[in-house]
């Protein structure tokens, strides 16, 4: 597969036009609908047939890319891309902290947790309203309502949010509430729903699956951003392996990788990768000294009350000893860390 760069707001006819001539030369062209840089894909053409179409009026250059995931490859951005939400950005100084329940599961647990969390010094308010279980049995989430709810929470301790969707249907209804939307593991090849939050525009947090490859990881990603929404941010959460003593294996080598392949930010998330409380803190240190650029975690002040995934939460006062510890490393990779409050700014919910 060869790329051309072709100027930008090309009309049908110059794009037909270089259809047309790709489809003499026995190749195929096509079009990627990419925000920011103007390209078309060139199939079945060799580098004689490529110099040809690179002729034609409208082609700027033919372009070097990676040809298995080319839209988020280094080739095409040699500087990494800075992710940016509601006064939040992922790959740049910033270390930044998303941190809240697994689950949204009443108004004075999610607001207790924004509180909590934002008073240590987290910049996002994560949570669930929309639970992916194992069983179907367990607690699915509260849907709509939690899902206002968590807005609520944000908006009321000035924390964008990060929740989960998971189906195409979704996509439309949550946008009004959601600062960032979080594909979680299991849906990592929901391609259907890629391909929703291809054409939104919020950004968009990828968890590898716990069964996904490195390639098939960076498709994923790859998916969103051919559909043209380039505000995705990796996050590596844990990958099955043979070991048993932790819940997952956090993989900090491949996010490291993704960074140096990808111009994408790279966050962890340690929380699914132990589930193991007492481990969180010194993989978040890991990560952060590994240069990745941030971790999503879960907090809750009832572990033992927790509807989803209490084992592997912290307590507020674990999160804020860990968030300190941070802040001390920090300088010394070169990056900051959101201070800890005195008092976490309140707004009247809406």
């Amino acid at each position: 597969m060869h790329f051309l760069r072709i100027e930008p707001d090309l009309d049908d006819a110059r794009l037909d036009a270089i259809e047309d001539a790709a489809d003499a030369l026995g190749a195929i062209a096509s079009h990627l609908p990419t925000p920011v840089d103007h390209l078309m894909t060139v199939v079945g053409a060799d580098a004689a047939a490529v110099a040809q179409l690179a002729e034609l009026p409208g082609v700027v250059e033919p372009v070097e890319l990676d040809p298995t995931w080319p839209l988020v490859s280094r080739a095409r951005y040699p500087d990494r891309q800075p992710v940016e939400l509601d006064g939040v950005s992922f790959g740049g100084d910033a270390f930044v902290v998303a941190a809240g329940p697994c689950s949204v599961e009443r108004r004075e647990q999610v607001f207790a947790a924004a509180d909590a969390v934002r008073r240590a010094g987290a910049s996002l308010l994560r949570g669930g309203a929309y639970k992916p279980r194992t069983s179907p049995y367990d607690f699915q989430g509260l849907g709509v309502e939690g899902l206002r709810l968590l807005a609520h929470a944000g908006h009321a301790h000035g924390l964008p949010i990060v929740t989960e969707a998971m189906a195409p249907a979704d996509v439309d209804g949550m946008v009004e509430y959601v600062d960032m939307f979080q594909v979680g593991a299991r849906n990592m090849q929901n391609y259907a729903l890629l391909k929703a939050l291809a054409d939104q525009p919020r950004p968009v947090l990828l968890k590898r699956g716990p069964g996904a490859n490195f390639k098939e990881w960076l498709l994923a990603a790859e998916y969103i951003v051919t559909g043209g929404n380039e505000g995705v941010v990796l996050c590596e959460r844990g990958i099955r392996s043979f070991e048993t003593a932790n819940r997952y294996t956090l993989d900090l080598a491949s996010a490291v990788l993704a960074q140096q392949k990808t111009w994408l930010p790279v966050i962890i998330d340690p929380s699914h990768a132990t589930g193991r409380p007492e481990l969180i803190p010194a993989m978040s240190m890991a990560g952060l000294a590994a240069g990745l650029d941030g971790l999503i975690v879960e907090v809750h002040a009832h572990p033992d009350e927790a509807l989803s995934d209490g084992p592997q939460a912290l307590v507020p006062t674990a999160f804020d000893s860990m968030m300190d510890d941070l802040r001390r490393l920090a300088p010394a990779v070169g990056r900051t860390i959101a201070p800890r409050i005195d008092a976490a700014p309140t707004r009247e919910a809406s």
